[in-house]
């Protein structure tokens, strides 16, 4: 029997009326038609490419023979050759799952594994192909994208089982990968989401060891992209005309907040929302990653992946200029796990200031995420913002004391960041650590620090000064309060040449414009400012807590510890403290370049 009529009688017939033909024989008739492209006879390689490129395989028949085929060609790789046999493998390579049924995709993605562990020269190439499956061709059903996700996602497990190197050969892959974002093109925004959502499967499985960190790193930068493209830095200006911290009290909500209501953020960027494409993918994608942390946090795992995505933070997020929504990530990861991953955050914050080897950029930066977290984090306790306080505190301090220049804000703007920062989460957390004798005995060296040559109070933004001014004043933080100015301040060119306030918001509610569910998930977490209590007379409002103690009340300092990381709302006796949002908002920025001269 020749070539041909082997050939010929397994693949050209009807393959289901050819049963009396065993796999064995089946395998044997492809490996002479490969073997035979060597000996300068193509005809029956031609034939066999020609079985493969029936379109959609929408006959029953076509269907059951590409998948005979497919089978016969995964017991023949060893005799496939990448130089006599290019068309064959062009072709295998660029077939899609997404055109085929389930039987012919199993055994396409069995021929992948084959090609993929019997010789590395074709491993990129299995893992391309693979890849390239992650895209989705337009109006697919979802059970057609499970089952394709499914085999893919087995596949690159399989393969990595098999080749501990393929998940290093992987990274590179993915990241290369990742989709361009085409603005008006609303096929590659779900492109996009479908994409990521893939990623972060694949980090949450034992591949994740290894491209974990590449993975996280092209979804924050892909993040942080679409943040600066979502379109809100019209709404996002400087009204200089209202303090900031005015800004969260001056305009109503619609309905009243009862005492122990979680703040509604959607009321402050309710009028936020564009319709912008760009924006509802970077909602669904912060949705993802959320979703994402959670896994991760009810697997065990949080703590090992805040590493990285720290990382990734710092690498693209800490000093980009006006990033609005993705530096939420952070936020949220801090709140799963506080005494861990809250700490941490923090203290790595804190690190980046305090390092000189840092750049006066990122230690500005640093600061500033570091005051807008401490203010916001309502999960942090009032010790641990205490001991932060100090370090920064004592540093600021330390400057003073080798520093003997006047007012130059542009030469010293990483210590007036500092001291800045102070006064800030002063402004949000003074009670809790004017509360506690031992709390407040770490603040000592502040007031020399203010009261030096340096001056920060004639450079920090006015609207930080002043209120930070008012509660010292009235809960006695200082001894000599006669050294300072309580009066309302004014900008000056100074603080207009150190920078204004909107760094030091990177966590400002008026930053969020998310999906209602995020909206939820931030919320809980999130510290609003209220107008903190400044006197002590009978016709002032009484601050309370949930339960309707007054501060009186506290004797355990632990319990004063989780009391007060929660902030306290007021009733007022003549009227109701009603929120508005703000008609122009301040975004979270980086130093400009030309401070740093």
């Amino acid at each position: 029997m020749g070539a041909q009529e082997v050939l010929s009688i397994p693949f050209c017939s009807n393959p289901v009326d050819n049963t009396e033909y065993s796999d064995t024989q089946l395998v044997h008739a492809v490996r002479k038609a490969l073997a035979s492209v060597q000996n300068g006879d193509t005809d029956h390689y031609t034939q066999l490419i020609g079985m493969m490129m029936y379109p959609k395989y929408s006959d029953f028949d076509s269907v059951v023979q590409l998948e005979t085929l497919l089978k016969a060609l995964s017991g023949s790789v060893a005799c496939i050759d990448v130089v006599h046999h290019r068309d064959l493998l062009s072709t295998i390579f660029t077939m899609s799952l997404w055109d085929h049924r389930p039987n012919v995709m199993d055994a396409l993605v069995d021929l992948i594994i084959s090609l993929a562990v019997t010789s590395g020269k074709y491993l990129d190439l299995c893992l391309n192909m693979l890849v390239s499956n992650f895209f989705p061709p337009p109006s697919v059903t979802d059970e057609k994208k499970q089952e394709v996700r499914l085999r893919v996602h087995e596949a690159l497990h399989k393969i990595s089982y098999l080749i501990p190197l393929a998940p290093s050969k992987l990274a590179p892959i993915l990241a290369q990968r990742m989709p361009k974002i085409h603005i008006k093109d609303q096929d590659s925004l779900i492109v996009t989401w479908t994409y990521v959502d893939n990623l972060l499967k694949l980090e949450s499985s034992p591949i994740g060891k290894v491209v974990g960190s590449m993975i996280f790193m092209v979804v924050m930068e892909r993040l942080r992209d679409l943040d600066l493209e979502s379109g809100s830095d019209d709404i996002l200006q400087d009204d200089s005309n209202i303090g900031m911290f005015d800004m969260e009290l001056e305009y109503a909500v619609e309905s009243t907040m009862n005492e122990g209501d979680e703040f509604p953020l959607g009321a402050l960027y309710q009028n936020a929302s564009h319709g912008n494409v760009v924006s509802d993918l970077l909602d669904k994608l912060m949705d993802l990653a959320f979703e994402h942390l959670n896994f991760c946090h009810n697997t065990g795992r949080l703590d090992e992946v805040f590493e990285i995505l720290f990382e990734s933070f710092e690498n693209y997020i800490l000093n980009t200029c006006k990033t609005k929504f993705s530096q939420f990530l952070m936020f949220y990861a801090c709140s799963l796990d506080p005494e861990n991953c809250g700490v941490k955050f923090a203290s790595k914050l804190l690190e980046i200031y305090l390092s000189s080897n840092k750049t006066r950029l990122n230690r500005m930066s640093a600061v500033s995420y570091l005051a807008s977290y401490l203010s916001r984090g309502k999960f942090l306790p009032p010790s641990f913002v205490a001991t932060m306080l100090k370090r920064l505190v004592d540093e600021c301090a330390e400057y003073c004391r080798t520093c003997n220049d006047g007012m130059k804000p542009k030469a010293h703007q990483v210590f007036y960041s500092g001291c800045q920062a102070i006064l800030y989460v002063l402004c949000f957390r003074m009670r809790s650590i004017l509360d506690i004798p031992r709390f407040q005995s770490l603040l000592t060296p502040l007031e020399s620090t203010l009261c030096h040559k340096l001056n920060p109070l004639m450079v920090c933004h006015p609207s930080v000064v002043s209120e930070f001014l008012k509660q010292a004043k009235a809960g006695g933080l200082f001894v000599v309060s006669e050294a300072f100015n309580f009066n309302d301040l004014q900008e000056s060119e100074l603080s207009r040449a150190f920078g204004s306030f909107e760094r030091l918001e990177p966590f400002s509610p008026y930053l969020l414009k998310m999906s209602s569910r995020l909206e939820d998930l931030i919320s809980r977490h999130f510290n609003v400012w209220s107008m903190p209590k400044t006197t002590c007379d009978e016709d002032d409002e009484v601050i309370v807590n949930e339960d309707g103690e007054t501060e009186e009340d506290w004797d355990d300092e632990d319990e004063l510890d989780k009391e007060m990381s929660t902030p306290k709302y007021s009733f007022m006796r003549d009227t109701e403290r009603l929120l508005k949002m703000p008609s122009r908002i301040i975004p979270s920025t980086s130093p400009p370049e030309s401070f740093l001269m």
